[in-house]
């Protein structure tokens, strides 16, 4: 037996949180139906910068904007440049002044969460099928054997979105980037070389087709991306389940580098955590379909190397509850709305991503870079 939900969001990230949120500000409810078991699953760990024209309007609308300054992390935008030399190329400083602070991801999701009502989230309901009933509705059954029926059913579930095939045959690609994501725990007392090397904000390290990227954490930490253009099954050649043995692999891709640099890897503190990089086709679209949409990675899916899946995640969320709110009682007008302004915005961050991806990763990319930066 089904239950019903006028409005039924599946996945609980910053983009159907941010979706239910402004829909409860405007007097409309949605159940959010989430794959994991509860909030404190799992670390929501990374840095976000959340930009002016997008994520902190999303954050405006949800009427959380002032709650969300007393959470950023106050230097965060500090940015550093540098070589595989370790020579710093470019080196800006946080001011106090600009349109990107960074914030830690779980707090974000926690400012989020505390927003909603109570009982909003369900919680340990991983989707694993969805189909059209008709007259715009649809049904979702999950994997512990119960289903719900909608009115509106939207696909906030991420990359591997299991309601965009109600919508559209495409499928994320592997863009030739993979990740292996480190930590360097209390970084200042037991790191304090690489802290000194990271900065206090962001940092970016290029060269001959690969990188690293990093960025220091509220509780001290720093977070260290490697980044590298390999084929798509390289990490199925590493064993990630040895620590020892899989730093040894990457930093044979890293030889020859300035010491400080190797040391971000030598010197990682726990396991290893490998990433490839995907994204959907630029320009993704469907036709519009009564009763279903999408938001978020769902609808997008991009690299990350123009910092824009978040912050579009949250304003696509935000877009669609006011686009809903302004055509009550007519979920077709308000799907109009949102999508008419949704597939234009996104095909050019999906762009600027891909263009930035190629940048980063050319022969040239630290050149190029320096000049963006520079410019």
């Amino acid at each position: 037996m089904s239950t019903h939900h006028p409005i039924a969001i599946i996945g609980a990230g910053l983009g159907g949180l941010t979706a239910a949120r402004v829909l409860q500000v405007n007097g409309i409810d949605a159940a959010l139906f989430e794959l994991e078991p509860s909030a404190e699953t799992r670390v929501q760990g990374g840095m976000l910068d959340i930009h002016e024209e997008n994520g902190q309007q999303a954050l405006r609308a949800a009427g959380l904007y002032d709650e969300f300054r007393k959470i950023i992390h106050v230097g965060g935008e500090a940015m550093r440049l540098v070589g595989s030399d370790g020579t710093v190329q470019v080196s800006r400083a946080d001011d106090g002044d600009g349109g990107r602070p960074e914030v830690d991801r779980g707090d974000l999701r926690k400012l989020l969460l505390d927003s909603l009502r109570d009982g909003a989230i369900h919680w340990g309901k991983k989707v694993v099928g969805a189909r059209a009933l008709g007259d715009g509705r649809h049904e979702a059954s999950f994997a512990d054997g119960s289903a719900i029926t909608t009115d509106l059913l939207i696909g906030a579930d991420g990359a591997w979105s299991r309601i965009r095939p109600l919508l559209s045959d495409a499928q994320p690609s592997y863009t030739g980037i993979s990740f292996v994501e480190l930590d360097l725990l209390d970084a200042d007392s037991r790191h304090p070389h690489s802290a000194a090397v990271i900065g206090d904000g962001f940092f970016i390290c290029l060269g001959e087709e690969r990188g690293i990227l990093g960025h220091r954490e509220t509780d001290g930490s720093l977070h260290v991306y490697t980044g590298l253009k390999v084929d798509k099954g390289w990490l199925d050649t590493v064993d990630f389940s040895d620590p020892v043995a899989a730093k040894a692999t990457v930093l044979g891709y890293f030889e020859g580098w300035d010491e400080g640099l190797r040391g971000l890897i030598a010197e990682a503190d726990g396991a290893l955590v490998p990433r490839r990089i995907h994204a959907l086709p630029v320009g993704h679209r469907w036709e519009p379909t009564p009763g279903v949409t999408l938001l978020g990675d769902a609808a997008h899916l991009m690299s990350p190397f123009a910092g824009e899946g978040a912050n579009l995640a949250m304003y696509d969320g935000a877009e669609l509850g006011r686009a809903l709110a302004a055509h009550p009682g007519d979920v077709g007008a308000g799907l109009a709305a949102y999508e008419g302004e949704l597939f234009s915005r996104s095909e050019a961050s999906a762009a600027a991503s891909a263009e930035s991806l190629e940048t980063m990763f050319a022969p040239d990319g630290l050149e190029r870079l320096t000049k963006f930066f520079s410019e």
